[in-house]
């Protein structure tokens, strides 16, 4: 880690600031699994505390030994989830997912041999999982370094707040500006994040 924030502090002045301001890298990750794919499902557009309510609940229906378990979501169906706070659209994600895992079409065991291109494409084919969700499991799961989400609102703001710009930028400009920061781009988009308080939450 000590080498990724010697290039980031060398490599831009304003990365160097914020790094300064936020203080030690303190990444928190998740096993790359099912669990996590199906936990960034919940959590999508929702406040993390309604999240994190809808997640006991599910785990308290679905899960063994803390993992939630495939065939037990399949088993719940729509219908059993919903009471539990899974919108209708949702539960058929988690469903989408849970039969995908079954079937073996997601193979986590192999995820960390793959490069970050093929396991975008993997875990795309996934109802309801895009590109940000897949790059949230890289970096936050996969513990890939090198992961850029020029759509991710947070990287965004962090941008035009922190260079001052007269706009947000679009992607194209953070992918320009983000080749400072590369072969550690999941190093500062974290300390992007932590600039404003607000890490991102798979």
């Amino acid at each position: 880690m000590r080498k990724a924030l010697t290039h980031l502090r060398s490599a831009d002045p304003v990365m160097k600031s914020i790094i300064e301001k936020v203080g030690p890298y303190k990444i928190v990750y998740r096993e790359p699994d099912y669990t996590t794919l199906a936990r960034s499902i919940v959590y999508q557009q929702v406040s993390g505390a309604a999240a994190a309510t809808v997640l006991g609940r599910i785990h308290g229906a679905a899960a063994r030994g803390g993992k939630l378990m495939p065939a037990k979501i399949i088993s719940l169906g729509v219908d059993g989830l919903r009471p539990l706070g899974v919108s209708r659209q949702k539960a058929s994600y988690l469903l989408d997912l849970s039969e995908r895992t079954l079937a073996r079409q997601l193979p986590f065991a192999k995820l960390a041999a793959m490069s970050d291109s093929e396991v975008i494409e993997h875990l795309t084919a996934v109802k309801g999982v895009g590109v940000w969700t897949a790059q949230m499991f890289l970096m936050f799961a996969l513990q890939r370094p090198d992961v850029l989400p020029v759509g991710d609102l947070g990287v965004r703001n962090a941008i035009w707040k922190a260079y001052q710009l007269d706009a947000p930028p679009t992607p194209a400009e953070i992918e320009t500006r983000g080749a400072a920061w590369r072969p550690y781009a999941s190093v500062a988009s974290w300390y992007l994040w932590r600039s404003l308080d607000g890490p991102a939450e798979i």
